[in-house]
C-alpha cells in the first residue's frame, strides 16, 4: 500500500515536471530554430552576424520608408500592383491584414461573445472588425465578427446579427490568447 502511494507521488512529480519541461523545450527549439533559419538568409561565418545584419536592413527599410523619397517610389509600386488582377487582391488582403495586426487602424481590439444562432446557448469568442456593413449591401443592425481558431492563426469571418453580440470587459490581448490555447490559458497579461 505505501509503495502505491509513493509510486503515485513520484509518478504524480513526472507528470507536472512533463507540463513544466515539454511548453519551455517546445518554444526554446522553436526560437533556436528561427533563429538559425533567419541568420542563414544572409549568411556569414560568425554565427548570428546575418541575423543581425537581415535586422539592420529590415531596420533601415523602415527608416527609408519613413522619408520623403521613399514615398514617390511607394506610390509608384503600389500603383503598379493595384493594375494586375490578381496581385490586387492579395496585395490588398495583406496590407489590410497587416495594418489590421500591427499598424494605426488596428482591427481586433474589440473581444465580444457571439450566440452563434437565435434559439441556442452555443457561444464563441471574437472580434467586431466592422460595425457598419453599407458597403456590402447588408442592412444596419448586422457586424462582422472574426471568430479565431484554437491552436491556429486562421478564423472565419461571420455576419450576426448586432443584438447577438455582447462586448467584453476584457483585454484583447488576453481573449486572443484564451482562444488561440483553447481555453487552457487563464492568466491575463498584468
Amino acid at each position: 500500500m505505501k509503495n502505491q502511494r509513493i509510486v503515485r507521488i513520484v509518478v504524480g512529480y513526472f507528470i507536472r515536471g512533463l507540463l513544466l519541461v515539454v511548453p519551455v523545450t517546445i518554444i526554446a527549439v522553436a526560437v533556436y530554430r528561427l533563429f538559425i533559419w533567419l541568420d542563414r538568409i544572409i549568411p556569414f561565418d560568425i554565427p548570428g552576424l546575418g541575423l543581425l545584419l537581415l535586422l539592420a536592413i529590415i531596420t533601415f527599410a523602415g527608416w527609408i520608408g519613413s522619408t520623403v523619397l521613399f514615398q514617390p517610389l511607394a506610390e509608384i509600386g503600389e500603383e503598379i500592383l493595384q493594375r494586375i488582377p490578381f496581385l490586387k487582391t492579395i496585395y490588398d488582403a495583406l496590407k489590410d491584414l497587416v495594418g489590421a495586426l500591427v499598424g494605426s487602424k488596428k482591427s481586433f481590439t474589440q473581444p465580444v461573445l457571439v450566440r452563434m444562432t437565435k434559439h441556442s446557448d452555443l457561444e464563441k469568442l471574437g472580434f467586431i472588425t466592422e460595425e457598419d456593413l453599407g458597403v456590402l449591401g447588408l442592412p444596419a443592425g448586422r457586424v462582422a465578427v472574426y471568430l479565431p481558431h484554437s491552436f491556429a492563426w486562421s478564423g472565419n469571418l461571420y455576419i450576426v446579427p448586432a443584438d447577438h453580440v455582447t462586448p467584453l470587459d476584457a483585454k484583447a490581448a488576453d481573449v486572443l490568447k484564451f482562444i488561440v490555447s483553447g481555453g487552457v490559458a487563464k492568466e491575463a497579461n498584468r
